[in-house]
């Protein structure tokens, strides 16, 4: 797996309340902003291996890292750590860091986000 910041498209692509897919050393990965911060997970749930395109993005007071929440069958992850926090998922979604250089976004996949 690279572990060097890879690139992932024009920041001018992330528009408020959207979100940037790419293929980055065979994952797809998704960027978003939420509430003002970069965060980059996985585009797989890990209750079923699907893509997460179709998933929300939710405040939640009791898990201040903001949510995902699978479109299929419910599951939750924080947006932050990763973290499964509702059945039917109970393996981590894998969160990547990620940043903004010179208007673009770039992910790295060695390590995490939160």
């Amino acid at each position: 797996m690279n572990t060097d910041w890879q690139d992932a498209g024009s920041a001018a692509a992330l528009v408020a309340g959207g979100r940037v897919d790419v293929e980055v050393d065979g994952l797809y990965v998704a960027i978003v902003r939420f509430e003002g911060e970069l965060r980059a997970f996985e585009d797989r749930c890990t209750h079923d291996g699907e893509s997460l395109a179709e998933a929300e993005l939710e405040g939640d007071p009791a898990t201040p890292c903001g949510v995902v929440v699978c479109p299929r069958h419910g599951a939750r992850f924080c947006l932050k750590s990763g973290a499964a926090l509702t059945p039917p998922a109970y393996e981590a979604l894998r969160i990547f860091a990620v940043r903004e250089q010179d208007g673009r976004l770039q992910v790295r996949l060695s390590d995490t986000g939160a």
